[in-house]
């Protein structure tokens, strides 16, 4: 991705313009990436150790857990150690590796989002034909799927947006490198990758949506014909976490990235930006193990047994389906 222009390094949006606030952002991005780190690792760790969640919905819980870390770390550990060291600047080769890393994450959690819909609808509509459609081959080929999709969706932006010649200034108006921000440093009319760019996002977001939607329409029929109470309680249990995370994951990025242009501004672009790449991973983890026994009493298990104990497991896990 060479560029043809001389810029060596970018400059990100500070949070703060006193020590003190930038201090204050520090702390407070500290917290939060230590409560996700905290909770996506005890739920890596559980599902890991514990052989009785060895099962399709928990190995792609895990899967989405993993992707939640890198998302979660990619934008908060640079402008954590901006705000630490009093400075905004990261270089070209770190502003690339930011953009497609965040797209590949991003993309690849929605494509695994849309899959664990399909994980729901197997295990409600067709519970009989759970263990042949929802084999182990066919979970770990699907789990490929979303990571695969997620990189190859990241290659194609990253190369279309740092391909250009940049020549109107090196200021990112976000506390992270993303790519529309880095179109507008562009010295050609970037109409054309900015359509290209919104049609290909459109279509791979398009397509996961209607899936969901049609997978929780046929999930929601289902468990209305289920005539014990105690029956639609547990059916509804386990998906209503899922319903959840899919909720705010799109609505946070349809907020950020389709707000109309006259409530946009600086001070709430910045915030926005915030919210949808720093809230849903960190939130997850609590969505996912309020209403789930399983998962609650394995991750108590495993604090209970001690932290070492849990880490040390004896052999890889080998996954049951």
């Amino acid at each position: 991705m060479s560029n043809s222009s001389s810029i060596t390094e970018f400059v990100l949006m500070a949070f703060g313009d006193t020590r003190e606030l930038q201090l204050l952002h520090f702390w407070l991005f500290l917290g939060i990436y230590l409560a996700a780190l905290l909770g996506n690792g005890l739920i890596i760790t559980a599902i890991a150790c514990d052989h009785h969640l060895h099962t399709p919905m928990y190995f792609f819980l895990l899967n989405l857990s993993l992707l939640d870390l890198g998302f979660i770390s990619t934008t908060v550990s640079k402008a954590m150690a901006n705000s630490l060291w009093d400075t905004r600047a990261i270089s070209y080769t770190g502003c690339a590796s930011q953009v497609f890393f965040f797209y590949f994450l991003m993309s690849a959690d929605f494509s695994l989002l849309t899959i664990m819909s399909y994980d729901r609808y197997v295990a409600i509509c067709q519970p009989l034909h759970y263990g042949t459609l929802l084999g182990s081959r066919a979970c770990v080929h699907m789990a490929a799927a979303a990571w695969g999709t997620g990189f190859l969706y990241a290659m194609l932006h990253t190369a279309n947006a740092f391909s250009i010649p940049l020549c109107q200034g090196n200021a990112v108006d976000l506390f992270f490198c993303e790519i529309p921000q880095i179109l507008k440093l562009s010295c050609s009319d970037t109409y054309i990758r900015e359509a290209r760019l919104i049609m290909v996002s459109a279509c791979l977001f398009f397509v996961c949506f209607v899936f969901i939607v049609l997978s929780y329409v046929q999930i929601f029929r289902a468990v209305l014909r289920i005539p014990s109470e105690q029956g639609r309680h547990k059916a509804f249990s386990t998906c209503l976490p899922h319903l959840a995370m899919v909720s705010l994951f799109i609505s946070t990025g349809m907020f950020a990235y389709f707000k109309p242009p006259s409530i946009s501004s600086t001070s709430l672009d910045l915030v926005v930006s915030a919210l949808y790449s720093i809230v849903p991973p960190a939130v997850n983890p609590l969505i996912y193990s309020m209403r789930n026994q399983e998962l609650k009493d394995a991750v108590q298990k495993l604090m209970t047994r001690g932290l070492s104990e849990a880490i040390c497991c004896p052999c890889p896990p080998t996954y049951h389906f």
